[in-house]
């Protein structure tokens, strides 16, 4: 069932998004060479415990996972899409990664993702990450009220197209609010004007995941969690929570 949200719990799920921007801000900026993931997870660990609030990934086991998430933030370094676990792994000079983070705070849920490079970065990885980021940013332009999933969808897709890069197929955003994952799903590929209709108050993450590859294969890693490209490219992952209004798009996961 799709939840429509109010817009005073609009602004609830505002006061969650602005603890997931500030844990993210906070890991980027611990982020450098030496430094472990796990080292990370604890930076935003303390962020969230500072607000108050609690992480909706720490113990989350949907029906694919063989445990419980162990960290309050997913670290997806190089070829690692999504889903990555914060291990002892120490940053690299080079490293692409990828960190999601989510927060719920008075029952509200947040959700974000940012992709950097740490120390000298790789032209290709800087392309990757612009991608990405470019097929965010048309994925939000469309989510206006009276649109349908798919221009979201379509948006995000053109975009990777135009930049040679895949998608893994079977992942997408999906609708937030008391719960991390929410109904409808957001496919990162569809077709504009089909797809369930968008109104004021629906809330997404919106989340494209790219492939430098330009294939959408990609395999579980022996942890159960991670997602890796099957080809060995880099990957990107970047997302933010929206909320559909009659005004426009508006990011609540912005600091």
């Amino acid at each position: 069932m799709v939840e429509i949200k109010s817009d005073g719990e609009l602004e609830a799920m505002r006061e969650a998004g602005r603890v997931v921007a500030h844990a993210l801000a906070a890991v980027r900026e611990a982020a450098g060479v030496g430094v472990s993931l796990r080292e990370l997870d604890e930076v935003a660990r303390g962020v969230l415990a500072e607000a108050g609030a609690d992480s909706p990934f720490l113990g989350y086991r949907p029906s694919f996972a063989p445990v419980p998430f162990p960290g309050v933030i997913c670290t997806s370094v190089n070829d690692a899409v999504v889903h990555g676990v914060p291990t002892g792994y120490r940053l690299r000079d080079g490293d692409l990664v990828s960190v999601d983070c989510g927060a719920r705070l008075d029952g509200w849920t947040g959700d974000a993702a940012v992709s950097f490079t740490v120390g000298t970065a790789r032209p290709a990885d800087t392309a990757l990450i612009a991608a990405t980021r470019q097929a965010l940013d048309a994925g939000i332009a469309a989510a206006l009220a009276g649109n349908r999933m798919g221009d979201i969808s379509h948006a995000i897709g053109t975009v990777a197209a135009r930049a040679r890069c895949g998608m893994p197929a079977d992942f997408g955003g999906h609708g937030i609010g008391r719960a991390m994952h929410e109904d409808p799903h957001v496919p990162n590929r569809g077709r504009p004007g089909r797809g369930f209709p968008l109104r004021h108050g629906l809330v997404l993450a919106i989340e494209p995941m790219l492939m430098a590859g330009g294939r959408d294969a990609y395999r579980t890693a022996d942890d159960g969690w991670t997602l890796r490209t099957a080809d060995g490219s880099r990957a990107a992952h970047i997302e933010h929570t929206v909320a559909v209004t009659a005004d426009g798009p508006r990011i609540l996961t912005l600091p």
